[in-house]
């Protein structure tokens, strides 16, 4: 008899068990589902300090809530099995156990409450972030305590604030967010491109040394600035000895404004007495990283190097916010042939033809010795000129001059070259 009268105090405490893992479901949901931007708005209302500071260690939290959680279903389980095990045998009262407390907890704690915590994450962040907060306080050390002897006999490295709230998480939402429509496929891949530049290095996606293009320091600002218009940058690295040697940048408008101010300079004066500082960085840095303090220090340029010091590339912040909204198109882009004759003896041609196409085309014999280690008629004026083709640049191949057009895209590279064939009395072949 005392049994059966213990039954009403296990099934209420059942009933608050269930109840408080209820309202702690809720209160995780809402708590991963409210943005920093509505923190910041709920800021000045009730509980909204406590969102601000839950903002900055949300694991810690979480954590404590799922610990509660499951010990409130599990002490429940229990308590119904006492019970069960009074009334029935031990097979069917187990059974029931199981039977009853699935379909309870995934209605009562799983569906319902995360359901309404998610369509009210505002209202219920607010009730239970104190919860949550005190239940840190008083049982944080056991939740550190549980996640260490977790980590400890787990393979591998684990997660020193627990595997609860991470980034394949998040990635797994937005995944969703996506399936169900609620996220378009170009800001779908943008989120993970995003993610992506915490794990990319610089060197993955600087110009490479190849592909630079520079001044040297003896350089007028006439040449300076012919050099940056037909190339198309805005901002050239200056030389001294070597490549390896970048003793600072040549900013267009500093030129520009200069010889405007006192056209004398403009061939007067020379390139180093009017370029900035260089900004160097290891090709082995975070882009991440590197986006951040490209913004705090507003550099739009930096010299990569690598282990050894020499110049590896340069990085620019577009070629990182390239990474993440993707290739920049040229709006003059106009779609060259890969290979068109416009009269005779002149033709153009894009700088990506392989030159031994470029030789069937023509009609002459290129020997390889011509190409050795390019495959391209940009890679072969670049051989050539020892330096990387801009506009206005020609070669000599044959009885044919080549004649680099104008850069497209944001790097400035050359898309197209004109081909002409060289009068009877030209020598230069």
């Amino acid at each position: 008899m005392g049994g059966d009268a213990m039954s009403p105090y296990a099934i209420a405490a059942i009933i608050l068990l269930l109840g408080f893992a209820g309202f702690l479901a809720a209160t995780e949901s809402a708590l991963t589902s409210i943005s920093r931007v509505l923190i910041e708005q709920l800021e000045s209302k009730r509980g909204g300090e406590l969102l601000r500071k839950f903002s900055l260690q949300p694991a810690k939290y979480l954590n404590v809530i799922l610990l509660v959680r499951k010990t409130c279903e599990l002490t429940a389980t229990v308590l119904l099995a006492s019970i069960l095990l009074r009334n029935y045998p031990s097979a069917q009262a187990m059974s029931l156990t199981v039977l009853i407390m699935v379909i309870v907890s995934y209605v009562v704690v799983g569906v319902g409450p995360r359901t309404i915590g998610k369509q009210h994450p505002h209202t219920w962040a607010r009730a239970g972030i104190g919860v949550a907060f005190f239940l840190a306080f008083i049982l944080g050390p056991v939740t550190k305590l549980l996640i260490a002897i977790g980590n400890a006999i787990t393979p591998g490295v684990g997660f020193r604030t627990g595997p609860f709230t991470n980034e394949a998480e998040l990635r797994d939402l937005v995944d969703q967010a996506h399936e169900r429509g609620l996220v378009e496929s170009d800001e779908h891949e943008m989120i993970h491109s995003v993610f992506e530049l915490g794990d990319t290095l610089v060197r993955e996606l600087m110009v490479p040394r190849t592909d630079m293009v520079w001044i040297e320091k003896d350089k007028s600002l006439r040449q300076a600035l012919s050099l940056a218009l037909r190339s198309g940058f805005s901002r050239v690295p200056v030389i001294g000895e070597s490549l390896d040697q970048i003793i600072g940048i040549a900013y267009v408008k500093d030129l520009a404004k200069r010889t405007l101010d006192h056209h004398d300079a403009e061939n007067n004066e020379r390139v180093e007495q009017h370029m900035r500082p260089a900004t160097f960085v290891p090709e082995s840095k975070i882009a991440a990283d590197l986006l951040k303090e490209m913004q705090r220090d507003q550099i739009h340029l930096a010299i990569v190097v690598d282990e050894y010091g020499g110049t590896a590339g340069i990085i620019t912040i577009e070629d990182i916010l390239e990474e993440i909204v993707g290739e920049i198109a040229d709006e003059f882009d106009d779609g060259v042939e890969a290979f068109t004759w416009i009269s005779e003896g002149k033709a153009r041609a894009k700088a990506t033809l392989h030159i031994e196409d470029l030789a069937d085309e023509l009609g002459i014999e290129i020997s390889e010795e011509d190409f050795e280690d390019v495959d391209t008629i940009g890679g072969l004026m670049a051989q050539k000129l020892g330096r990387v083709p801009i506009a206005g640049s020609t070669i000599t191949v044959g009885q044919y001059l080549i004649t680099s057009e104008r850069p497209v895209g944001r790097r400035r590279r050359i898309s197209s070259v004109l081909i002409e064939k060289e009068s009877a009395g030209d020598d230069n072949l």
